[in-house]
């Protein structure tokens, strides 16, 4: 449990963590712990969905539901003064969600019409192959469930999801806020004290598949006059005591609106209107990956850029001034998101979830400005690995096939995800 006060105005914000998500679960099938988050917020043993909504309104206060790979989550705000009734309603979605037969089928035939959609989306073919090719047959590898798959999803199977994953062994509470701890403390022990339940079964993964030599994967898109471009390959997670120091490469090659890569591929290029480079740090493992949208007749060449930017930054050191710059960046931002509840509840999470030293937070700026231009050449050789970084364009292929045999072999495949010879 975490609780620290922000008194800046008379509201708090929690999230209560379950320790599991889509990766633990996908050996039943994909997207079930989304779903089951989803339902979740539908009903309790003494509630049902309207009044949950009618109690939160009540409160003046907002509530949602989600899952990801590594956790699922219930997140909440409100009034200082409403807190106990706020807390006493998750218990209650924690401990005794009811998920009802009718809810639970709107929301799968909802869920059905977005994987349709989905699939009609280059930014979403494009994630969608990418994670398969960095990740291969461990769970990481699936990013959403088949439309078949949905079809077949069982409320029995979103309960057991349930009953095995949201439990107190498994949680983390973090709220932050205008309250007083003592108090706080002693209404959160009333409403969650008697909660008991058993930690999750721990589960193998495959390992994720060795990448070597630049390969391109080509996703058949017919007549689109635009082709989605990724370049990615697997990095580091949190834990490393690497991660401040890529996080600073990152943010000076793609990560910073005045990033290197902005400057070319959008400033003087013109190619494309927001390319962005970001590290995707995972429980298990994390992953470098660039984006770009770029029109058809500059795939070559916004490839070609984007190479040329990596091979720059693992080959020259970068000069003081670009350094200060990026330093200043991301220290800023850091500053930034500290000075709200909401940005307060997501480092201390991240620090939580990671199990981060005790003084991470306190010491991250320090440890940005302390990092030299020799620490990013560095880190730059280790993490981005350009000989072997993966690429994968959605298109049409007509159009930007060739283009894309230019740096490596190519394997086509339609929407669905299919193979075509």
């Amino acid at each position: 449990m975490v609780l620290a006060e922000a008194h800046t105005i008379p509201k708090f914000q929690g999230e209560l963590f379950f320790c599991r998500g889509e990766a633990y679960v996908s050996d039943r099938s994909a997207g079930l712990a989304a779903m089951t988050a989803t339902v979740v917020r539908m009903g309790t043993a003494k509630r049902n969905n309207r009044q949950v909504e009618e109690a939160l309104r009540g409160l003046g206060a907002d509530l949602g539901t989600a899952a990801g790979q590594d956790t699922s989550t219930i997140a909440f705000s409100g009034l200082s003064e409403f807190a106990e009734p706020l807390l006493e309603l998750v218990s209650e979605l924690a401990r005794e969600a009811s998920f009802p037969e009718a809810e639970f089928e709107r929301e799968r035939r909802q869920k059905l019409e977005e994987v349709r959609l989905d699939r009609t989306a280059p930014s979403f073919l494009a994630a969608e192959r990418m994670r398969k090719v960095l990740f291969g047959a461990h769970p990481y590898g699936c990013i959403s469930p088949s439309e078949e798959q949905v079809a077949a999803y069982r409320r029995e199977e979103l309960q057991a999801v349930y009953r095995e994953n949201y439990t107190p062994e498994n949680a983390l509470l973090v709220l932050v806020g205008d309250f007083e701890p003592g108090p706080m403390l002693g209404s959160i022990e009333k409403i969650f004290g008697n909660w008991k339940g058993e930690k999750p079964l721990e589960k193998g993964s495959l390992a994720p598949p060795e990448l070597r030599g630049r390969r391109v994967y080509l996703v058949h898109n017919p007549g689109s006059v635009q082709t989605e471009i990724r370049v990615a390959c697997r990095a580091i997670t949190r834990r490393h005591p690497d991660w401040i120091g890529l996080g600073l490469t990152n943010s000076l090659f793609g990560g910073a609106f005045n990033s290197r890569l902005v400057m070319n591929l959008r400033e003087d290029k013109g190619y494309t209107y927001s390319p962005r480079s970001g590290l995707r740090p995972l429980e298990q493992h994390g992953y470098f990956s660039i984006s770009a949208a770029v029109r058809n007749q500059v795939v070559a060449a916004s490839l070609a850029e984007i190479f040329y930017e990596i091979d720059k930054l693992r080959s020259l050191a970068v000069p003081e001034a670009e350094l200060a710059d990026a330093k200043n960046y991301l220290t800023g931002v850091f500053s930034l998101g500290v000075a709200t509840q909401g940005g307060l509840l997501s480092q201390f999470s991240t620090a939580e979830l990671n199990d981060l030293p005790e003084d991470y937070l306190e010491t991250y700026r320090e440890r940005v400005r302390a990092l030299s231009s020799a620490d990013l050449l560095a880190m730059a050789r280790k993490y981005l690995d350009s000989p072997n970084l993966q690429v994968v364009v959605v298109g049409d292929r007509e159009q930007i096939a060739e283009q894309a045999a230019l740096f490596g072999e190519v394997e086509t495949y339609d929407q669905l995800g299919r193979l075509i010879p």
